[in-house]
């Protein structure tokens, strides 16, 4: 890539730079002409690659000429118009130019020491979000509570259930395991949540068969007086209710759990409440779209995505605490 003992000098970088950011400009302005869907089978690309690593580096015009040829048919279109998969995930130019400048910072912001400015722009920016969202004052980072960035709803939910299982145990689990716990774990969420909800139980130990999968109602909301039955049953049968997910815009068809009938229930039998808004919690910044976080300020945690709705790059889920002495 460069004749200067394998680097790419100052110049080199500015001259690929301005090409890249020129190509970058190019496909914003006709995403529309490609196809949304690949158009090529399994194997096309990968069978296109060499088999073994390279020994030489090569040009950037190789690399982008690869990239056009080998990469480019291999793409889905996310940020096509006429892409509607999924859910909204489209990225904009001040978010691929901020993007970039943290690429070439290089930031390392595992402690406030190693960055002390990507920690305080992160505090600062998710208490503005909680301005813009309207959300409870508990989870501004002045409050006992605050925020974080991660980088998907999946890993906010495993975060949360980790504070729920050390809180109702105490810290037992960390020291005895599961194992050392009387009473099998229970979790409980909507029969159209994300699927993230029954993996997370998976990674921290209490297994699939401790998620109570509640049914809905007509709307598909999760049913209060279900998850009550759930609750009450498990209790008999010598369980441990500790974790409920409500969730703002289900997965399969965007319904909305009605939280405050659900947050009097799980308060009621001590259950950590976790709020999975990453579907349609950004709608709140419409002050008119509010009333899907009524009885948020009775949760302990929440997730809201502003990688979905908030044209801002993959990956940025914000997840909230209510009180830091939890973690």
């Amino acid at each position: 890539m460069s004749n200067h003992a394998g680097h790419m000098t100052p110049g080199e970088f500015r001259e690929h730079g301005y090409a890249m950011i020129d190509w970058i400009a190019n496909y914003m302005q006709q995403v529309e002409q490609y196809p949304v869907l690949s158009q090529v089978s399994p194997g096309d690309i990968y069978n296109q690659l060499p088999e073994h690593p390279p020994q030489e580096g090569e040009t950037m015009a190789a690399v982008m000429k690869d990239f056009d040829d080998l990469v480019l048919p291999g793409i889905t279109h996310w940020q096509s118009p006429n892409f509607f998969a999924y859910f909204p995930a489209n990225v904009s130019g001040p978010s691929i130019l901020g993007e970039l400048l943290s690429a070439g910072l290089g930031v390392q912001g595992m402690l406030w020491s190693t960055s002390p400015a990507c920690t305080e722009l992160e505090t600062r920016m998710l208490d503005w979000m909680v301005e813009l969202l309207d959300l409870p004052q508990g989870f501004l980072s002045s409050s006992e509570g605050g925020g974080v960035i991660q980088d998907s709803a999946s890993s906010a939910a495993i975060c949360a259930m980790i504070a729920a299982r050390e809180r109702i145990t105490d810290g037992a689990s960390n020291t005895l395991g599961l194992k050392g716990i009387s009473e099998p774990l229970v979790a409980y969420c909507s029969s159209d949540a994300h699927s993230s909800i029954e993996k997370g139980a998976r990674i921290i130990g209490i297994g699939t068969q401790c998620v109570r999968l509640i049914p809905t109602d007509e709307e598909h909301r999760m049913r209060p007086d279900a998850l009550e039955a759930a609750i009450e049953a498990d209790i008999a049968a010598g369980r441990r209710p500790f974790f409920v997910t409500v969730t703002i815009g289900t997965t399969s068809c965007g319904a909305v759990d009605p939280l405050p009938e659900i947050a009097s229930i799980a308060r009621r039998h001590r259950l950590w409440i976790h709020v999975d808004g990453a579907m349609y919690g950004i709608a709140a910044l419409l002050p008119e779209c509010r009333w899907i976080h009524d009885g948020l300020d009775r949760v302990d945690s929440y997730c809201v995505n502003a990688h979905k709705w908030m044209l801002t790059n993959f990956d940025c889920s914000i997840f909230y605490i209510q009180n830091k002495k939890n973690f």
